[in-house]
């Protein structure tokens, strides 16, 4: 297996400059970077210009409350529109709209306030179906407004119906069962430390095509987050996605002297973030699921306990929890990186920079 990195980039970081160190990205996936401050005019800016966006953005409880709102709102419009309407032609004077004065056309028939507007706005919206209150078709007027309220009314319908499609279907909500292991590990494998992490799939239906990327984030001194690629891999299957997750997957990055990890210790902060792709194999639908290891997420000198081909599939979350047990595993090859932090309970000690002795 090789190891490649990307070209890395500085951007400005104010949200890791802060004393007290928050991570980019939550254990269960969600993003904290921060933006502007809620409130601020940019903010609203912004919303406004992405507006599908921020729409899918939002928790369930305001979706409901924007659901209910938007009709609420469009009901309250036309009633205002159709009540105007019969002001201005004078239907609410109109005593008996069964027999009004002559020469007098009544645009909607017994529309006398603005409740009964209203009450004629939505059984217009929802055609429910007219009873005694209906327009007349000699107001041209009356059947203009009658038009426009159904488009608006039908694409705010296709809006709201397309929304909540979009919200149902989203990767990221649909993979609460794809678990990460909440540690990361450093141990020998086949002759060479690797860092590793493993990937529990708990969803009834299987996955296809699984694929893993990583960025290392670090903090340098000058307060710039530098952005590095890092590869990951399953057994012998090197950048290829995996073809089936049936089973815990561990996914290994050697450690060599040129993976951008050797260094990370030094930096002033770092966080190793972790992407996961998948498809389901019945539908094609695509699953997206990631969480982030700090420092002191990285178990060094462990390894994940051995688990079976079916292990995890169809069982609780609780109960899957245990295959992210790890067990001792003692550091036998020379430490050719420095890992200072970590490595406070496995001292390497050198002697002429000739062979390594370890000493716990």
């Amino acid at each position: 297996m090789t190891s490649t990195t990307s070209d890395q980039k500085a951007v400005s970081c104010a949200l890791m400059a802060k004393p007290q160190r928050q991570r980019l990205v939550s254990k269960d996936g969600r993003s904290l970077t921060q933006g502007n401050a809620p409130g601020s005019r940019e903010t609203w800016f912004g919303a406004m210009r992405d507006m599908w966006g921020t729409w899918l953005a939002l928790r369930w409880r305001w979706v409901v409350l924007a659901f209910c709102g938007s009709f609420l709102l469009h009901w309250l419009l036309f009633a205002v529109l159709w009540y105007l309407l019969a002001r201005v032609n004078g239907d609410l004077d109109v005593l008996d709209h069964d027999s009004p004065p002559p020469g007098h056309v009544l645009c909607v028939k017994h529309v006398t306030g603005f409740t009964a507007a209203f009450s004629f706005a939505l059984e217009t919206q929802l055609t429910i179906g007219y009873g005694t209150m209906y327009p007349n078709a000699d107001c041209p007027t009356a059947i203009a407004l009658l038009a426009l309220q159904m488009l608006l009314g039908l694409m705010l319908e296709a809006f709201i119906t397309g929304a909540f499609v979009a919200k149902f279907s989203r990767p990221q909500k649909h993979c609460g069962g794809i678990l990460f292991s909440p540690q990361a590990v450093v141990c020998e494998v086949r002759g060479q430390r690797c860092l590793m992490f493993r990937v529990c799939n708990l969803l009834p239906r299987p996955l296809v095509d699984v694929c893993v990327s990583a960025v290392l984030y670090e903090e340098h001194d000058d307060h710039e987050l530098h952005q590095t690629a890092i590869e990951f891999s399953v057994d012998n299957l090197g950048s290829r996605p995996c073809p089936l997750f049936l089973s815990p997957l561990t996914f290994y990055h050697p450690l060599t002297p040129s993976s951008p990890l050797n260094n990370a210790p030094n930096t002033k902060h770092f966080e190793l973030v972790v992407f996961l792709t998948a498809s389901q194999e019945s539908t094609g639908s695509g699953y997206h699921k990631r969480t982030s290891y700090l420092h002191d997420e990285i178990q060094y000198g462990s390894c994940f306990t051995k688990v079976t081909s079916q292990h995890g599939k169809g069982q609780s979350k609780a109960k899957s929890m245990r295959y992210f047990d790890t067990q001792p595993c003692p550091l036998t090859l020379p430490n050719t990186h420095t890992r200072d932090a970590l490595e406070k309970e496995h001292v390497v000690v050198q002697n002429n920079g000739e062979g390594s002795e370890r000493v716990e």
